[in-house]
């Protein structure tokens, strides 16, 4: 039986997963906070969207290299 990669069972995934959903949320800027703006965007809004763009690729990362996705027929060939 092939030893297969599960991320799901990696806790250094979760922990990653946990701190990026972590700074999605914008809990560590004072409430009702605008300023600084950058090109007129609050720089909360670039701190979101920042840790969106690191969530995807985070996730692209954990599927395409810590996920074994081949199955025993594809190993055949």
């Amino acid at each position: 039986m092939k030893n297969t990669k599960e991320p799901v069972k990696s806790p250094l995934v979760w922990i990653l997963f946990a701190v990026i959903f972590a700074l999605i949320n914008p809990w560590y800027f004072p409430a009702g906070s605008h300023a600084p703006l950058i090109w007129g965007v609050p720089l909360w809004a670039w701190a979101i969207v920042a840790a969106s763009l690191a969530l995807s690729v985070f996730v692209t990362w954990v599927v395409h290299y810590q996920w074994d996705m081949r199955t025993d027929d594809n190993e055949d060939q």
